[in-house]
């Protein structure tokens, strides 16, 4: 134990020794850290945002949408689209059956808002919604109130918006509901602002879940020319109980909706909130696994350079280790003196990888409203990394070390 320790010490002092290059050689390894710790956490502060999205959605609603792919930005195949008019047949059809049925429609993805001077980018996602959506999704009113029955079936201009909206067009207040009853032009065209949203930020890792718009849906259909007739149906329950029957039932009605015959394919899709967060997370999961090839093989970079550098060192310490073998060090010891110091240098570098890997991950956790993440399985499997990293990377320049005939190497110039 006294020897392992007097290893550490003259670790410790050939790092201070030769400080230049052990700070270079301590940031490569710790830019390989960073690169595995700040990816791994970041990943992490993903899932809990996704689980906390959809657990807000609720383990008690399901989605009907369209089955078919998008061939191009917002735009589906004609065969697949699930319309207003059927949507709207189902939504009347399942009136009354314990269930609060939603209808939606993405109006214009690149929508522009204005105010007198102030306008936002034409990235603005507009979104036609009934008076009962913000029950079953993920939204929640900050200020003000969502649609009431009589402006959906009316198709009043009536808008809610985003808090990024408020922002960009009404600056230099902090007031909650300074947007209520102003009058904005949405793709030129005026609405009165009738409710505002709580702050969203990014949802599942993607930004610009507050620069949005809702307009009643029937206004959505009459003023947005590019709108494409594909609507999506939000079902919440009452009771937890009661889904999987009320999906049965949807499944049934929704064929007989949209006329299929019996043995033909549907061309819907019912998704259950838990479905869909579980299929965000498997592909969370196959993003965590390039993110770790990455940061291996950004690793295998830094383990060659600290190889490279350890053999250095050796070069120049010939005398040193001439001196020690003449003074009755053996081989041994001169190889785990090296090994040690390797391991330290590794050491330090693992160390400021990890911190500076944690400050990356968290800075993505806060963005996504994940909070603080500390993944101390993967702090510690990086602490054996450092170890492995510093043993492979040493071995050969310590074996080199060790092999050194004393004399030759005190001869050394």
């Amino acid at each position: 134990m006294s020897m392992f320790a007097e290893n550490i010490k003259q670790g410790l002092g050939s790092v201070k020794a030769h400080a230049t290059r052990a700070v270079i050689t301590s940031s490569i390894i710790a830019i390989g850290i960073a690169a595995l710790v700040g990816i791994l956490t970041s990943i992490s502060a993903m899932q809990i945002a996704v689980t906390k999205t959809f657990s807000k959605m609720g383990s008690q609603s399901f989605t009907i949408k369209n089955a078919g792919g998008v061939k191009r930005y917002g735009e589906v195949d004609d065969n697949t689209r699930l319309t207003f008019d059927e949507a709207w047949e189902f939504q009347k059809r399942m009136e009354g059956k314990r269930s609060t049925v939603a209808l939606s429609i993405n109006a214009d993805f690149t929508g522009k808002a204005s105010f007198q001077s102030a306008e936002t980018n034409p990235n603005v996602r507009v979104i036609g919604i009934d008076e009962d959506y913000l029950k079953t999704a993920n939204y929640e009113l900050g200020a003000g109130r969502t649609f009431t029955d009589n402006e959906v079936t009316r198709a009043v201009p009536v808008v809610v918006v985003g808090q990024e909206i408020v922002d960009k067009l009404f600056p230099g207040s902090d007031k909650l509901g300074r947007a209520i009853n102003q009058v904005i032009a949405v793709n030129g065209k005026p609405y009165r602002v009738v409710g505002s949203l709580q702050t969203k930020g990014s949802s599942m890792g993607m930004s610009g879940g507050d620069r949005v718009i809702f307009v009643p849906i029937t206004r959505a259909k009459r003023d947005m020319k590019n709108m494409q007739d594909n609507c999506m149906i939000n079902v919440a329950v009452d009771e937890v109980l009661d889904l999987e029957e009320s999906m049965s039932e949807a499944y049934t009605l929704m064929r007989r909706i949209k006329r299929l015959k019996p043995g033909e394919d549907e061309n819907f899709v019912i998704q259950q909130s838990t479905a869909m967060a579980k299929e965000a997370l498997e592909n969370i999961k196959m993003v965590s696994g390039v993110g770790t090839v990455i940061a291996i093989i950004t690793l295998l970079g830094a383990a060659v350079s600290l190889m490279n550098i350890m053999l250095v060192s050796v070069t120049e310490r010939t005398r040193e280790i001439g001196l020690r073998k003449a003074l009755g060090a053996t081989a041994k010891q001169i190889k785990n003196q090296f090994l040690i110091e390797a391991v330290v240098i590794c050491q330090i570098g693992g160390a400021g990888g990890i911190l500076l890997g944690l400050i990356i991950g968290n800075l993505v956790g806060v963005a996504l409203g994940a909070g603080f993440v500390a993944p101390w399985e993967w702090m510690l499997l990086a602490v054996v990394v450092c170890v492995v990293v510093g043993l492979v990377a040493g071995l050969y320049p310590a074996r080199r070390a060790s092999r050194l005939d004393p004399i030759e190497a005190l001869r050394f110039d």
